[in-house]
């Protein structure tokens, strides 16, 4: 789905009109316009607006472009998931069980690979192989590397 098609469902859903929408986030209503017709795109500032009213991510408002993963335990985002910072703004980078109210939940990756092994294995994934791939990924991920330095 492109930016114009997201805006417009977005904005409908809410029962809006451009006008109302314009106000909202301090832009005229032919700025609206434009975006919803794919002539222009919001730029960053009103992107960030935007997915603070709307309550979705700017990926989300983007069309998703791109496919997001915790930069802390590679779980999928979405934005049902995607964490929050204390004012409320998306953190793209990490899930919401990683990182709450500008809190990490994890100082180690023993722990993260602990919680892991103990709540993701089954049947069909051992706790060991749950080990095992978490070993793998996770040092491969931002926060870690970060936190090698």
């Amino acid at each position: 789905m492109e930016t114009k098609d997201v805006i417009l469902e977005l904005r409908t859903k809410k029962g809006l009109s451009q006008d109302e929408l314009a106000e909202k986030i301090y832009v005229t209503r032919q700025a609206v316009s434009r975006w919803e017709t794919g002539e222009t795109v919001p730029n960053t500032e009103t992107l960030k607006l935007l997915s603070k009213f709307f309550d979705v991510s700017i990926n989300t408002l983007l069309g998703s472009p791109r496919r997001l993963i915790c930069q802390c335990c590679g779980m999928p985002l979405d934005d049902s998931v995607i964490s929050k910072e204390p004012d409320g703004a998306f953190n793209e980078e990490y899930c919401k069980w990683c990182y709450t109210d500008g809190k990490f939940t994890y100082s180690s990756m023993e722990e993260l690979i602990n919680f892991c092994a103990e709540h993701m294995a089954n049947e069909n994934f051992t706790s060991e192989q749950v080990r095992a791939h978490m070993a793998d990924m996770l040092p491969k991920l931002n926060y870690w590397k970060k936190s090698e330095m």
